[in-house]
């Protein structure tokens, strides 16, 4: 038996007394569940298992370390307001803010943060990481770090950029639908239903293939698909307003629709409709990223995460993982937007925790 095993059953165990002695019954539950998980996948996978267990283990702290600094670093730069609320945000919430910053940062400074432009070809074709290429090089010879890098500016740009179309149309309309009624909610809803019938990959791969897929093709597509989903929850949510007695005092005051809109309902629905926004993020993110993937989304020679994983899918054939780090940039951002989502319909549910 190695001195690593030995080395880390050891820990394991004293900290599992400890956290015992102390009283901490979650942590020493958490800590004791992972020592007997150890020793079932050191019997079964040997030391490689558990150095794995190791790395896992580490990155996770790591990743709590990180959350629980950048959370303390919001409160102290927030008012007092933003910081009380801060201040009760999870982890996991903490961790997702801090992904979607440093994905901010790398969109906006792509230039100068990549050391290569996202089309210069510098290398032969899928050369190995060196000292100036972190990632080695694509299928045409460009740094993928660089292209991953730049690859934040476009992908999350444009789906950022759809979200927000679709998230005015169908907010706008649904907002109308609520305080107008009558013919006018009817229309809204059964166009709403339409669009909702048919399968959002098939309806854009159909319209890109007849406009072209040029980028405000996608966003304008993308958005049409995504603006009935909110348009619903818009109607829904100012449909429970706008049967409240301040609404009928304002009616009753001669305040017209535009009024009510801004200044009585949106103000009492913004909670939901910001969660909203959130999770649609997520779903137009993911079918851009798709769409890229298929050859009718983001073009070459624009870097985009769903075209390098397809660009580059010939060297897992060969044992490289360097196609899963545009996948793994993809699904860490999914997860990181879910996180926030989360606690921010938590909060607006009025939930406490116990």
């Amino acid at each position: 038996m190695s001195a690593f095993v030995i080395g880390y059953y050891a820990v394991l165990i004293a900290t599992s007394v400890l956290f015992a002695y102390l009283g901490w019954k979650r942590w020493f539950m958490l800590v004791f569940t992972l020592t007997l998980v150890s020793f079932v996948t050191g019997i079964v996978g040997g030391v490689g298992a558990l150095r794995a267990i190791t790395i896992f283990v580490a990155l996770l702290a790591l990743a709590g370390g990180i959350s629980y600094a950048f959370k303390e670093f919001l409160v102290q730069i927030s008012g007092p307001n933003v910081a009380k609320e801060l201040r009760t945000a999870p982890l996991t919430a903490s961790f997702g803010m801090f992904v979607i910053f440093t994905y901010a940062i790398a969109g906006i400074f792509a230039p100068w943060i990549a050391p290569f432009g996202e089309s210069e070809v510098i290398s032969s074709a899928f050369a190995p990481p060196d000292s100036e290429m972190l990632l080695g090089a694509d299928q045409l010879g460009r740094d993928m770090f660089s292209r991953i890098i730049f690859g934040a500016r476009n992908t999350v740009g444009i789906a950022l950029l759809a979200t927000a179309l679709a998230f005015i149309m169908g907010a706008l309309a649904g907002l109308l639908a609520a305080v107008k009624g009558g013919w006018f909610d009817q229309l809204m809803g059964r166009v709403a239903d339409v669009i909702m019938s048919v399968p959002s990959l098939i309806f854009a791969l159909l319209m890109l293939s007849i406009l072209g897929p040029q980028v405000w093709v996608i966003i304008v597509v993308v958005a049409v698909i995504y603006s009935p989903r909110v348009f619903r929850l818009t109607r829904a949510v100012a449909g429970n307003i706008v049967v409240m007695d301040y609404i009928e005092a304002a009616k009753l005051r001669g305040e017209g629709d535009w009024y009510l809109i801004r200044r009585e309902i949106l103000p009492n629905s913004t909670a939901p409709l910001a969660a909203e926004f959130g999770l649609e993020f997520c779903f137009v993110f993911l079918l851009i990223a798709g769409l890229s993937f298929l050859g009718l989304g983001i073009q070459p020679p624009t870097a985009d995460w769903g075209s390098m994983v397809r660009e580059n899918a010939t060297l897992i054939s060969f044992g490289d993982m360097t196609p899963l780090i545009p996948a793994a940039a993809i699904a860490l951002l999914t997860v990181a937007v879910n996180f926030v989502v989360d606690w921010m319909l938590f909060r607006s549910s009025g939930l406490k925790e116990r």
